[in-house]
């Protein structure tokens, strides 16, 4: 059984440097020795063989060729035996809400995989639960092991205009945000056209951010890297993790900025743009690995952090540079590098033992001088964070739906009619904006199976209007009768709809009202799975493996539908992101994001 700890955060280094000296010059014991090791100093750029650290009051304490002076008779002694010395891995920018679990659970999944710290961007229950929603998380981040430090969002809604959300969050409440304790940052500032017209919002809350002294996270979904790109970077944005070229990433780094480069369950953006550092010769100083989103079938089964950087350098990297963009790199950016980042003396001693750099294999994880995993599996136990109930029932739908909330009437007289179909493009997250002839039955419009066009729905859930958007999509390959209804609709999370039939679409929809919100996949009139999200309509509570396992009963439902896309429901979950081109759906209609205009369904 697990032991049980308290995850109180080591004190400041200020008030424990004297402690730390003694330790380092042989006056005190050290709490936990780790000797003969090869160290990986992402300050430097080496791996220093025969190198021993001693950590005391959760830091580093010495780094060096021989630690025998910090042991005393309550020493804990490791023998790395030769193995390398990792620092905790950073993911850089993330939801943990797409992982479908609560902070606890991602963190729970996450650690075991290196992962020891985390910047998290809550916008997703901010656009549910407004400034309230982001109070939970950063409250049961502060109870975590490692460090989870929080982004305030900055776009609820994410395109005012152009959507409603649940909620809606002002400069007043980023400017109360920036005074928690635990505040990290400004998130991703999504509204990139704001930022080039001087929007009073988007500039007001960069400026409160700047003030405090903290990081204004970016995103910029355009491949337009002209004028509209120096405004916004202009305005404040620091790192970007929208990017899919390398002349992206170059563009972003010559700005000033940090290039992120993700690898979530859907999104691959990191083979392109890393070519940047291994072809082009960019230094690699200001690029920084982050997963971005990942879901728990990915986190359980494939890793974390861990996954990025073993990817990252399959793609050419030096295993040195490829630690470095998910440690240092990150830390410094959020201007945390005397915190996290390094093994160094002062920082929170978050340490991996692995045995195979390339291959990043990692026998034991260390999150402030405590050993919390070892062979793949959790070492410590981490109580469930118990969620209130004005966080749950938030899908008012405010009617039972029918097959014909689903229709689509055609103009007056019309046999055949062309339409918008939003184009899913595989493991990207920008969609394309497509045509499609369709025919017209008894004065509707009908879906054309053979060519792959089917039905997506927009459903009202937070203030129970009954209202329903219908539009067209393509791309997931379904062939057979069913449809998949999910309450995660970045970044409004309405309900989003996609069938081939109607009847299944109604009850897809209704079963989410009925258990408060997740995803659910009908077929013919029959439910073949369902992950429950009670929090919000966005995160289960129960434990990871157990919403995995459902995930993945999902995954192969919708694969026997006929879809063959990697991690489809990632894809069905970003189609309502109406900051992210070309075309998008949202409770307003269908929505241009290359002129950010409101479009007609008919062409």
């Amino acid at each position: 059984m697990p032991k049980t700890v308290r995850f109180a955060k080591p004190l400041p280094w200020t008030e424990t440097a004297p402690q730390l000296v003694d330790v380092a010059v042989g006056r005190k014991p050290a709490d936990l020795v780790v000797r003969n090791g090869r160290w990986v100093n992402v300050h430097s750029g080496e791996i220093i063989a025969g190198t021993d650290i001693a950590i005391v009051a959760g830091r580093f304490a010495y780094c060096g060729p021989d630690a025998s002076h910090a042991i005393g008779e309550g020493t804990k002694v490791v023998d790395a035996g030769g193995r390398y010395l990792v620092p905790g891995l950073c993911d850089g920018h993330m939801h943990v809400e797409s992982g479908m679990v609560t902070v606890t659970e991602f963190s729970r999944a996450v650690i075991p995989h290196g992962t020891t710290s985390m910047f998290i961007d809550p916008h997703e229950i901010a656009n549910v639960l407004g400034l309230e929603g982001v109070r939970l998380m950063h409250d049961e981040a502060l109870a975590m092991p490692i460090n989870v430090h929080v982004q305030m969002p900055s776009c609820v809604p994410s395109a005012p205009g152009l959507e409603n959300a649940g909620a809606v969050l002002t400069v007043e409440d980023v400017a109360e945000a920036m005074t928690w304790e635990n505040i990290i940052g400004l998130g991703e500032v999504m509204n990139f056209p704001g930022v080039a017209a001087n929007n009073p919002v988007m500039s007001g809350e960069i400026a409160e951010t700047v003030k405090a002294g903290k990081t204004v996270g970016g995103h910029y979904a355009s491949p337009d890297l002209g004028l509209p790109f120096h405004g916004y970077v202009a305005g404040g944005p620091e790192d970007d993790h929208e990017g899919t070229r390398a002349e992206d990433a170059i563009a972003r780094v010559r700005q000033g900025m940090k290039a992120m480069l993700r690898l979530g369950s859907a999104w691959y953006d990191v083979a392109t743009q890393i070519k940047a550092v291994t072809e082009m010769g960019i230094d690699p100083r200001n690029f920084i690995l982050c997963t971005d989103d990942s879901h728990s079938g990915t986190l359980v089964h494939d890793g974390h952090m861990d996954r990025v950087v073993r990817h990252a350098i399959q793609q050419g990297l030096k295993p040195v540079t490829a630690i470095q963009m998910a440690t240092i790199n990150t830390a410094q950016h959020f201007r945390l590098e005397r915190e996290i980042g390094s093994i160094a003396p002062g920082r929170l001693a978050d340490l991996l033992i692995v045995s195979d750099l390339a291959d990043l294999s990692i026998d034991e994880v260390y999150a402030r001088g405590v050993r919390v995993a070892k062979a793949g599996k959790l070492d410590i136990d981490i109580p469930a964070y118990a969620y209130p109930a004005q966080a749950k029932n938030t899908v008012k739908l405010g009617k039972k739906l029918a097959a014909g909330d689903f229709d689509i009437k055609a103009p007056e007289g019309a046999n055949e009619v062309r339409v918008r179909v939003i184009g899913v493009i595989e493991n990207q997250a920008p969609t394309r904006a497509l045509e499609a002839d369709l025919p017209v039955e008894s004065g509707l419009v009908g879906m054309d199976r053979r060519n792959d066009v089917c039905q997506i729905a927009l459903v009202e859930r937070h203030r129970g209007t009954g209202a329903v958007t219908n539009a067209f999509v393509s791309g997931f390959g379904y062939v057979k009768d069913c449809a998949i209804a999910s309450t995660v609709a970045h970044d409004s999370h309405h309900m989003i709809v996609v069938g081939t039939n109607k009847a299944d679409m109604a009850l897809a929809a209704n079963r989410l009202g009925e258990v408060g919100g997740g995803v659910v996949l009908f077929s013919e009139g029959k439910e073949l799975a369902r992950v429950e999200m009670p929090i919000a309509g966005l995160m289960s509570d129960e434990r990871a493996e157990i919403v995995a396992a459902k995930a993945d009963k999902l995954v192969r439902a919708m694969q026997d539908m006929g879809c063959s896309l990697n991690n489809a429901y990632m894809q069905h979950s970003l189609l309502a992101l109406v900051v992210i081109p070309e075309l998008r759906i949202s409770d307003v209609g269908l929505v241009d994001v290359t002129t950010f205009e409101k479009v007609d369904l008919f062409v």
